[in-house]
């Protein structure tokens, strides 16, 4: 999206400090905070990366959020799968458009997003009502309602099995990932790719397992690390802190009989 801001659009705006504050635009509203107002009318029509000064004398920078910004400061019914994690995803499991996903475990609907965004056709199983209400909500928040036409989340478990077939990835994120296994294999279609997301080992380690003894093959099982440098003059380091252990990104392809 280019051009100018306007009313029914999301902005990000950011201080002098870095803080950073995601609202939706609308005319006659305005952002409060500790530092002072600015007005939505001030930046409804100007220009991105505009900068506005708050009643208190605060600056602010106005952005559109990208979607890793929108992930950050959604709001959540569960916790997220962050960034570093979404866009290694999309390479694990190979999304792209026309690509029928089932995703079991959809939270907040961050990586629904991620992967409606690349162009994939998704069906979500939820166990939980208002988590998956929460995930259509932002969802279709930061894609738009046409989004729907292609996603779609249904209340249920998928311990108990899954419905669709001929599917051409099945990505989860849920605890016990490898009592999907034997449901994936009939689900999937021959080539197809099972994506796991876990927070611990332990739970890689079991569906690893799992995976050994079904008709997956070519398993991996990988942890994506982030560290950020500090450049300043001639101050260059790396950060002190850094986003280390999130999850582990375990991924099987189905493979078809030998011949």
């Amino acid at each position: 999206m280019s051009g100018l801001f306007r009313a029914g659009e999301q902005v990000l705006l950011i201080d002098t400090k870095k803080r950073r504050y995601m609202l939706v635009l609308a005319v006659g509203k305005e952002f409060h905070s500790h530092s002072g107002i600015v007005g939505h009318d001030a930046i409804i029509g100007a220009h991105e990366g505009s900068a506005f000064r708050s009643t208190h004398g605060m600056m602010y920078t106005a952005i559109r959020p990208t979607l890793s910004d929108f992930v950050l400061k959604m709001p959540r019914g569960a916790q997220v799968i962050y960034p570093k994690d979404l866009g290694p995803l999309l390479m694990i499991a190979d999304i792209y458009p026309g690509v029928r996903v089932l995703e079991s475990g959809v939270g907040s609907g961050a990586l629904s997003m991620t992967m409606l965004r690349a162009g994939a056709d998704v069906v979500g199983y939820e166990l939980r009502e208002d988590f998956a209400a929460r995930a259509v909500a932002n969802v279709t928040e930061f894609l738009g309602p046409e989004v729907l036409g292609r996603y779609r989340v249904e209340q249920r478990d998928c311990y108990d099995g899954i419905d669709e077939t001929d599917l051409d990835r099945i990505v989860l994120d849920l605890p016990e990932p490898w009592m999907v296994v034997k449901h994936a294999a009939r689900a999937l279609h021959p080539g197809g790719l099972l994506v796991a997301y876990t927070p611990q080992i332990t739970q890689a380690v079991q569906l690893r397992e799992m995976l050994v003894e079904s008709h997956f093959g070519m398993a991996e099982t990988i942890e994506v690390l982030q560290r950020g440098w500090h450049i300043e003059g001639l101050s260059v380091r790396p950060d002190h802190r850094m986003v280390a252990h999130t999850g582990f990104l375990t991924h099987a392809r189905l493979l078809g009989p030998p011949i």
